[in-house]
Order: C-alpha cells, then structure tokens, then sequence
C-alpha cells in the first residue's frame, strides 16, 4: 500500500511542477490559412513557442512548455496581445476574426487571471483619451510632476479595484504594479529629454522632486528587468547620451567594430549596474543591432563570441544562441543534422541519402502565402538549370500528411526533387534542428558533397548569394543578365515607359 501511495504522490508531484500548457479554442470566421502562435513575453529570444493551425470552422489545439509562469503574447493575422498563463493550465480561448486577439474570451485554469488583465487594459485604453498627455509633456515641470501622480494613482485604484473583483495571482499582480511604475518611468525619461528643446530652454536639468519620484518608482530593478522588456528600454534611453560619449571616445581608430561590441565594454563600466540587467540589456541591443538575416559571417561570430563570454545567465544565453540560429541558420561548414522523413507512399527518407553529392533543402506549408506565387516559379528555373549537378529535398511543414500530399502536388508537380514530409510539421525534429519558424517560411539552405552546412539560412531565392554559392558547389556558370539590357528589352516590351523615359526609339539588333 506505501509503495502505491509513494507512486501517486510522485504522479501528483510531476503533475503540479508541469511546465505544459494546453490550450484550444475557436475563432469564428477566421481562415485556414491563418495561424496562432505564442511568444514568451518578458524572453530576450521571441522565437514563437507554438505555431497552431485554425480548421475550417476556426477551431484550434495545441500545448507548449511554458518557460515560466508570466505574460506571454498571441500572433495572429499579424496582430497581437498578452496573456497570462501558468504552467499546467488548460486555456480555452474564443474570439471573432474581425477582432481577435484584440478581443478574446478566456475559459478555464486562467480565466480569473486574464479577466483581470483585460479589465486593465479595457481602463488604460478609455483613460488614455481622457488625458492630455501632449499638454502635460509640453508643460512646466511642477504641473507635469503633479499629472504623473495623478496618472499613477488613478491607475494604482483601477488595479486595486479590478484585484479585488478577479484576484488574480499575487505574481500578476505584482507584475501590474512594476508595470504602471515602468510606464510612469518611460514618461519621466521622454519628458526629461524632450522637455529642454520643446520649451526653448537647452539648458533644462531635472529637479530633485523629479529625480527623487524616478528614484521612488524605480525601487525593484531586477524584477522589473526580468519581466518587462518596457523597463530594459527605459534604462537604455537613460544610458544612451553616455553611452554615446563612450563610443565615440573608445572608436576612434577602429573599424569593424559592432554595436554589441562597444556596447559590452560600455557595460563593463557600469559597476552599479546588476549583472542580470547587463545580460538582458545587452542581448536586447545584440537582438536589435546584429542578429540579422544579413549578418555577415566575421560578426555572426564575434556575437556568439559575445554571448559566451559577457552574458551570465544560462537562459539568456541560451535563448540569444536559438534566436541567432534562427536568424542566421547553423554554422556554415558543420555537419548539416540528419532528419528522419517520409514520402508520399509512406517510404522513410533521410537527409543523409544525398552524401556525395550538394543538395538544396526548401522548407515550405500550404498556410504560406508566398509559396506558391514568389517562390516555386524561381525554384523551377533553379532546378532545370543545377538539376544534373545537385539534388533537392522539398521538405513540407503542414500539420497532417493528407495536406501535405495535396500540396506537394499542387505546388511540385513537374519539378525534380524528393518531395517529403516532416511528422510533426512545425514541431517536427527536422524544424527543429534548422531552426524553421513561420515568419522564415518558405527558406532553404545548401549543403555540400560531404554533408556539410554550405549557406546561411536564406528565404529569398533571387538572392546573388545563392547563384555564387550554388556554381561553385555545382561547377556550372549560370547566365548573368546585363542590367541595360534588360531594361532595353523592357523599354521595347512597355511603349508607354519608352515613351516616358527615352524619347528616342530604342535600338534593336
């Protein structure tokens, strides 16, 4: 009998200390082709955690591992909203399309946290058209100070009263409460540097009424940074005239340098500065300034040099090396990672199968709406041109095989390649491993004879990179189309824009 008891309490135990969040719903008249996904809030990272697919009557399922309890924020339709949700819930969500997620119903485990939030953000939304923010920003500083504490006091009831109404978790709420302060604080910080050149007066410097209600309000730095990435760009705004003299004095001579780089030596002279706020400043301004698509390779290094070297917390760490993934792809000569696959007849495949020779790996789903109208006519004339020196893997994401089979046929027929699916779609191993998103579809990437990583991650494929990348592998040359020519023919094609842009007829061989 203890061993049975010791078994349902361990069962009980893993449970309640589940980070899975399981969520489902309807959006009434929403499309197929749309898709909910969902982004820790306060993370440095913002790589979707889940990218859901809506059935024809808009209904929806899916779970995720919630990094931690908190906000989180909804994408859909390219709009977007916070949530709050706690690992082991089950969320139920409903809405309409025309308004979703601005709009939503919560049922279930977070109901009464979320009824809360929406409570706060139906208030600030009416009582943002009630104050005249422009008046008191362009005001004297008393006047300006006394409206800030009404703002904050007004605010602080509303909370209060919507607490007691829903009580929400003491963690939300106590995140609601650091969040009026960071709001005030951002107003205090525009107002202290717009202030001076607005009132003709250059020579403005803050009070010390107004210095000792920012030093009131920002009294829990590191809550406050942790949870909401509003504060880490209120501290940058304060850091950036000094940070500007640093740069400038520590430049001098150099080239190359990047914006993360000078700004974690900058960091380095904080010393009253807490090491968790350096590590999330930091990958801000690294997440902004240098984790870019057109990253070059010389940088892409220098920023994962960065990131081992100056940021401390693990998660953080973490977090910036998948997004720079993401963005980047992987390294450009590793071993491109094997996947399992499956073709339309239920045959297995794997990636591996094309060692000996180079091969493209085009990542695409149905739900993406460029697939079909951008990316295979190009793909095409790809494939005809490298075809007899190189393979492509046309590797399919949509959430069930069936659709995968309607669309490779539909998008694919005629072109030559293996056409596979990846169990799973978005959440399948291959996805994975090479960091494919929904914002990044349709992308691919080219691996060499050994088996080796042989470009960045790429989602456009007129890019001049691919061609110099694919001749080289291949030992072909493709055609290159003379600019003047090409506009020649165009003016010859289009009389109207001749006769706009060269009066002249245009010469013809």
């Amino acid at each position: 009998m203890k061993k049975y008891l010791l078994l349902f309490i361990i069962a009980v135990f893993v449970m309640s200390c589940s980070k899975k969040v399981e969520v489902k719903g309807k959006i009434t008249g929403s499309s197929p082709l749309e898709r909910i996904e969902f982004v820790e809030a306060s993370g440095v990272g913002t790589l979707p955690l889940i990218n859901i697919g809506l059935d024809k009557d808009g209904n929806f399922s899916g779970s995720f591992e919630a990094p931690k309890d908190g906000m989180y924020v909804i994408n859909y339709a390219n709009k977007q909203n916070l949530i709050y949700l706690e690992g082991g819930q089950k969320v139920n969500i409903s809405g309409n399309a025309m308004t979703f997620p601005n709009e939503y119903i919560i049922t279930g485990d977070a109901k009464k946290n979320n009824d809360f939030l929406q409570g706060n953000q139906k208030f600030l939304a009416e009582y943002g058209n009630k104050v005249n923010l422009g008046q008191l920003m362009a005001g004297d500083e008393s006047t300006f100070l006394k409206g800030m504490h009404k703002v904050e006091a007004d605010i602080n009831k509303n909370v209060e009263d919507l607490a007691k109404k829903n009580n929400p978790n003491k963690n939300l709420l106590e995140w609601k409460k650091n969040d009026v302060k960071v709001t005030i604080l951002n107003l205090l910080a525009n107002y202290e540097m717009s202030h001076g050149p607005m009132a003709g007066n250059p020579s403005y410097k803050a009070s010390k009424a107004f210095k000792d209600y920012e030093a009131q309000l920002d009294n829990n730095k590191e809550a406050m940074v942790k949870s909401i990435p509003l504060y880490r760009q209120y501290l940058l705004v304060k850091m950036t005239p000094d940070f500007q003299k640093y740069a400038e004095a520590n430049s001098k001579g150099k080239t190359g340098v990047t914006t993360s780089e000078m700004f974690a030596q900058y960091l380095k002279t904080k010393k009253d500065l807490p090491q968790i706020a350096k590590d999330y400043l930091l990958a801000f301004v690294m997440a902004q300034s240098d984790i870019h698509p057109t990253t070059p390779g010389a940088n892409i290094d220098k920023i994962k040099k960065i990131i081992d070297t100056d940021i401390k917390d693990a998660t953080i760490k973490a977090d910036l090396l998948k997004m720079q993934m993401a963005i980047t792809g992987l390294k450009i000569g590793e071993v491109a990672p094997d996947a399992s696959l499956v073709k339309q007849d239920g045959k297995a495949y794997k990636l591996s199968e094309n060692k000996g020779k180079p091969y493209m790996v085009f990542f695409y789903a149905s739900w993406n709406p460029y697939i079909g109208e951008a990316a295979v006519p190009v793909l095409k004339e790809i494939v005809n041109f490298y075809k007899s020196k190189m393979n492509f893997v046309f590797v399919n994401v949509d959430d069930t095989k069936d659709q995968f089979t309607k669309t490779s046929n539909s998008l694919l027929k005629g072109v030559q390649g293996v056409n596979v699916y990846a169990e799973g779609g978005m959440e399948s191993d291959i996805a994975k491993k090479y960091g494919v998103y929904g914002f990044k579809l349709p992308c691919f990437v080219i691996i060499d004879k050994d088996g080796k990583i042989a470009s960045r991650s790429l989602v456009n494929l007129g890019e001049p990179e691919l061609v110099t990348i694919l001749d080289k592998l291949t030992g072909l040359s493709a055609p290159k189309v003379d600019p003047n020519i090409q506009m020649q023919q165009q003016l010859q094609v289009d009389p109207s824009m001749q006769q706009q842009t060269n009066p002249q007829p245009a010469p013809t061989k």
